[in-house]
């Protein structure tokens, strides 16, 4: 079948990317889902910095490539042996295929998952198969989701039914803002009620590890970024203080503010210097946690006499280090509750059309989570 699609060619052109147009908005053939394997309606896709990273280069992927990972729709057709969904249902997409055999899914750890990490960089699904194709030459998947595109064709292992009542665009966002952000929170942080923790960069996963903070019961909140508009959206979110990451006294301002730094930090920015600054207004004895996903290029230098003598922690969080099939469900009852309100999250939403110019707002800092719409 033919299904309209955002195609990046290239890697690598230049900003403004309303006018260097990285992504090609055409006609691509979809191939029926083979087994174990389902096809999705589209009808939401978020706007993430995973996405512009590829964009720009900073995690190298093989193109052409169908981009999107962040996403909502409905179930059309089953691949063979799929027996566990149905045509209609509402799905959540997941951005890491969990085959359920190797040993980090057998220890409970599926975003480590390991036959999911080497199909997701080499740009097919779970089984081998690229399903996307133009003029007879395979197009890539990106991450095994492609959701900037009215159709795709996924491992019936990136997709968790939800319920469908809940609007497709806030659905979408689970899928990786809130999977990301509230489980490096509640999942490989384990804040407790009354400590303290600072968030370095507030993108949509910072946002929401915020939302995840407030709702931990931390008692210090600590908002850190460059972009004075998101400091005053933090304290709005509940953020207790705010910090521009960009004056020279950032650090020495927010350990001063908190007795000498927090016991958690967050870096989500997914930069060396954020991670940097991270660290550095940790408290002795605290931790440090990344979610952001710098260039693999780039190194953080650690002083180890630092690491060994304040006994810090560092710890990577990759999708919140969720169990998706546990974690989703119950973080979509705790929004409908009232009590994770990822919905303030969502500040615009767009069309084909203005894909590429919404990817300029958001390597600007402008907004929090933008939709793609079908």
């Amino acid at each position: 079948m033919k299904t309209k699609a955002a195609v990046l060619h290239e890697i690598g052109k230049p900003a403004p990317y309303a006018q260097s147009n990285p992504l090609v908005i055409e006609e691509v053939d979809l191939a029926p889902p083979g087994p174990g394997e389902v096809m999705v309606r589209v009808r939401a896709a978020g706007l993430c910095h995973s996405d512009l990273s590829v964009i720009n280069g900073d995690r190298p992927r093989p193109t052409p490539m169908v981009l999107g990972h962040e996403a909502a729709g409905e179930i059309v057709e089953l691949g063979a042996g799929v027996d566990d969904v149905r045509v209609g249902d509402h799905v959540v997409m997941v951005f890491v295929p969990s085959c359920g055999q190797c040993l980090p899914c057998q220890e409970g750890r599926p975003a480590l998952c390991e036959p999911g990490a080497v199909a997701n960089t080499a740009g097919h699904l779970l089984s081998g198969a690229r399903r996307f194709s133009l003029n007879g030459r395979p197009v890539h998947h990106h991450v095994g989701v492609s959701a900037f595109s009215e159709y795709t064709v996924l491992s019936r292992r990136s997709v968790i039914p939800v319920d469908p009542t809940l609007p497709f665009d806030e659905a979408a966002l689970f899928g990786c803002a809130v999977l990301t952000g509230v489980g490096a929170v509640v999942n490989t942080a384990q804040i407790k009620p009354g400590t303290s923790v600072a968030i370095v960069g507030l993108g949509g996963v910072g946002l929401n590890a915020l939302l995840a903070a407030v709702l931990a019961g931390a008692e210090r909140i600590v908002a850190i970024d460059l972009n004075a508009d998101k400091l005053k959206f933090a304290r709005q979110l509940g953020a207790t203080d705010a910090f521009n990451a960009g004056q020279a006294d950032c650090i020495e301002a927010v350990k001063a503010a908190t007795g000498g730094g927090v016991h958690t930090a967050f870096e989500m920015a997914g930069s060396v210097e954020a991670m940097e600054l991270a660290y550095r207004v940790t408290r002795r004895g605290g931790t440090t946690v990344s979610a952001g996903l710098a260039h693999p290029q780039h190194m953080w230098p650690l002083q180890h006499v630092n690491l060994v003598a304040e006994e810090r922690t560092v710890k990577g969080s990759y999708i919140g280090s969720c169990v998706p099939s546990r974690d989703l469900p119950r973080f979509i009852r705790l929004y409908r509750q009232g009590k994770l309100p990822i919905d303030r999250l969502l500040q615009g939403r767009v069309t084909f059309d203005g894909l590429n110019a919404a990817f300029d707002e958001l390597a600007q800092g402008k907004t929090a989570r933008q939709v793609l719409v079908m």
